[in-house]
């Protein structure tokens, strides 16, 4: 991931870091965990980083959770797209059984817990999939995300804080 980062970063040279931080953000599998493992790297105080990366993951989930559904019905009736969707459904879909069992704290804590593969932007797709009311799925999806940042910043900020000052 660290990588892919800095690929990213590297391409958005020259844009402000807060900018870079938010863009990044906004990528699907990189998100909230990407913008502040970026933030970190471009050295930037860890509140500007938070910000930044809290409200580039957020941008999307709103047009994620009303819009996935009907663009996914609309793709799946075109003979060359119909596969790559179904297969991106299918691959959500296997890591609902948590979610679909216990809602509200199964989206939080798929959001909320920075592994690969979970995240806002699956965790909305995944509300969407499974009919998840919005009034469950948007603080369940915020609260995962302020879990995650907690987390993320505990990664990139805090245990590199006490290295250096070991």
């Amino acid at each position: 991931m660290d990588s892919i980062i800095r690929s990213i970063a590297e391409a958005l040279n020259g844009l402000p870091k807060e900018l870079v931080v938010f863009i990044i953000s906004m990528f699907p599998i990189l998100e909230l965990r990407g913008g502040l493992i970026a933030s970190a790297l471009l050295g930037l105080p860890i509140e500007r980083g938070i910000l930044f990366a809290l409200l580039g993951n957020i941008v999307p989930i709103p047009f994620i959770l009303l819009l996935i559904t009907p663009i996914f019905d609309r793709l799946k009736k075109t003979k060359r797209i119909r596969p790559l969707v179904e297969k991106l459904e299918a691959k959500s879909m296997g890591k609902s059984e948590r979610i679909q069992k216990y809602e509200f704290w199964g989206l939080l804590l798929f959001v909320g817990i920075p592994l690969p593969g979970t995240g806002a932007w699956t965790g909305g797709l995944i509300a969407s999939l499974l009919n998840i009311k919005l009034k469950k799925a948007v603080p369940a999806i915020f609260l995962g995300l302020l879990m995650a940042t907690v987390i993320m910043c505990i990664i990139t900020y805090g245990i590199p804080a006490l290295v250096r000052g070991a």
